[in-house]
């Protein structure tokens, strides 16, 4: 009985310890939309490494992208995770000095497509139809260079993604199909993906509608175009923060140092894949680190040697 009490007496004592070490970690309060990031944020893997280094995450959800960076400016959150570089500048360039944020790194890329509850192939587009696009400067430009990208229309000579670009800048003549664009909330295209007979959406807005642009999207954006790596999403914190603990934890749980990392909450292709590391090799890079989570791949004895046997497209990386 003695025994018995002993040992029950040493569970409660450890898991009192244990309670009262998660109670000691650290918080980081990030902003991010719903999926796929604060899904990436709140999986095992990225809590229980935090918890290693002794912090914890409060994530907080928003809808739309226009709270996330006046929150971190004002300091409620400590850091954001939903955008891009170019909505970064694109917020950046109207907000105060005492309201700048910066990039502190990158974690994955989510590529743009076009999607359709009408048509089934952009050969069946008719003219004069409607064309849904997200209505922030960054994302505009980025939706209309992937118009042109499918053939669907021009834009101006010298265009770039650093431009900014509207629907007004693109002429009759650049648009002989007379397809008439629908400005929309970035965060409206897929809930009224049937009001158009196209829709240019967010990769994280189609993942959180159940869409993936490698199944569901009629045309997707390159992943060897300077897309790739241009709106590769990242996490922005205001510029005393760059050097911070927390911050350093964040970046490890989130990326493990790796340049390009394969969880299963972001569908992800294999050719894809590929073809970001080629665009690294073009870029100069004589190495890249690749993870595949937990989960990610199909089955965790996967031979990635097999892999690459299997597609041509990886056997002269």
């Amino acid at each position: 009985m003695k025994k018995f009490f002993a040992l029950a007496l040493a569970l409660v004592l450890a898991l009192s310890l244990t309670v009262a070490s998660a109670d000691e970690l650290k918080v980081i309060r990030v902003g991010a939309t719903a999926a796929p990031h604060a899904e990436i944020l709140e999986s095992e893997a990225v809590t229980t490494k935090l918890a290693e280094l002794g912090y914890k995450l409060e994530v907080v959800v928003y809808e739309g992208y226009v709270l996330e960076n006046p929150a971190v400016a004002d300091g409620t959150d400590d850091a954001n995770y939903f955008q891009h570089k170019p909505y970064l500048d694109s917020y950046n360039e109207t907000a105060s000095e005492s309201e700048q944020l910066v990039s502190a790194f990158t974690v994955h890329y989510e590529p743009f497509a076009i999607y359709s509850k009408k048509v089934t192939s952009l050969a069946d587009l008719q003219d004069g139809a409607h064309i849904g696009l997200p209505n922030d400067p960054s994302n505009e430009t980025r939706a209309l260079l992937l118009l042109e990208a499918a053939g669907l229309i021009t834009v101006p000579e010298g265009t770039t993604a650093a431009s900014s670009l509207t629907k007004y800048d693109i002429t009759a003549e650049m648009n002989p199909h007379g397809y008439v664009f629908d400005e929309v909330a970035a965060e409206l295209l897929a809930p009224t993906l049937e009001d158009y007979d196209i829709a240019v959406i967010n990769g994280n807005y189609a993942l959180d509608a159940g869409l993936k642009p490698t199944t569901n999207g009629l045309f997707v954006e390159a992943a060897d175009s300077e897309f790739a790596t241009l709106y590769a999403n990242i996490v922005a914190v205001r510029p005393a923060d760059l050097d911070s603990d927390w911050l350093k934890a964040l970046h490890t749980a989130l990326t493990c140092g790796a340049e390009i990392c394969m969880i299963p909450e972001i569908p992800w292709d294999i050719i894809d894949v590929a073809e970001r590391v080629k665009w690294g090799v073009l870029r100069g890079k004589r190495s890249m680190i690749l993870v595949f989570a937990e989960g990610a791949l199909s089955s965790l004895s996967t031979d990635l040697g097999k892999l690459c046997q299997e597609h041509e497209e990886l056997q002269d990386i």
